[in-house]
């Protein structure tokens, strides 16, 4: 059996930049455990697994690990594979996952991904994520992920994070982030628990970023950059109930996974 896979860098507009993700196009399901066997192989932080519908895509998203719910920059990255190299007519393309409805349109030279705004809670901040971090941050919010809010950009520029203490927590992962100085915030995302020491860019983590950053600044429209070794910016919008995210993908590789 041969799969048609693309390998993309997001929230870019340079190859080497942004968050890699690969794209496996289905024309029928495959099991989940070889879902699973070629996100090992790949070894990017996520592999999206995609199959057209009558009108929308069936979409799966795998790290090397895990099975996990949603992934912000994997989805942008399919939308690319969709909108520019399977069915390149189309203005835009809805992605079904087990959870979610995601839709993803054209916007200019963008995409523009809406993604459900994520709803936390003020918490106080456990020994393990200070002594993980290394740093006790201003204030600390818990969803899935911990969000720690830092005072200065180069407090997340700096950080140096022990893996070993954030992996004993009781989350997805681990956002830092403080004001920006050539964007309106910063961030970088620690995942150690589902197989992601640090993720270059996180889509998903910008929907807990978002409504934070929209309330504090008092902006609905706000530009963000994550500062990982990688490093990408978009452009993030607050829509109520909705997170928009725009950014770019970049094609790096295609070619056909040969699975016998």
């Amino acid at each position: 059996m041969k799969l048609p896979i693309y390998q993309l860098d997001v929230f870019t507009n340079n190859i080497f930049e942004g968050n890699p993700a690969s794209v496996v196009v289905m024309d029928e399901c495959i099991d989940q455990q070889l879902m699973q066997q070629i996100a090992m192989e790949n070894n990017q932080s996520e592999t999206a697994f995609i199959k057209k519908e009558e009108d929308y895509y069936k979409i799966r998203w795998f790290t090397p690990t895990v099975e996990v719910d949603l992934c912000g920059h994997a989805t942008l990255a399919s939308a690319h594979v969709v909108l520019y190299n399977l069915e390149p007519r189309l203005q835009e393309v809805t992605f079904h996952s087990t959870h979610y409805q995601l839709t993803i349109r054209k916007e200019e030279d963008n995409l523009a991904m809406t993604l459900p705004t994520a709803s936390y809670q003020k918490v106080e901040a456990p020994g393990k994520l200070i002594k993980g971090l290394g740093k006790t941050p201003q204030e600390v919010y818990l969803a899935d992920d911990y969000m720690a809010v830092f005072e200065e950009t180069k407090d997340i520029m700096e950080m140096e994070p022990d893996f070993t203490q954030l992996r004993q927590l009781d989350c997805r992962g681990i956002i830092v982030t403080a004001p920006g100085h050539n964007s309106d915030f910063v961030s970088r995302f620690f995942a150690p628990s589902i197989g992601v020491n640090e993720d270059p860019v996180t889509g998903s983590a910008h929907t807990k970023l978002t409504p934070y950053w929209a309330r504090r600044l008092n902006k609905s429209e706000l530009t963000a950059e994550q500062l990982s070794q990688r490093g990408g910016r978009m452009i993030c919008r607050q829509k109520g109930k909705d997170t928009e995210l725009l950014g770019h993908g970049r094609v790096y590789m295609q070619g056909h996974i040969q699975t016998k």
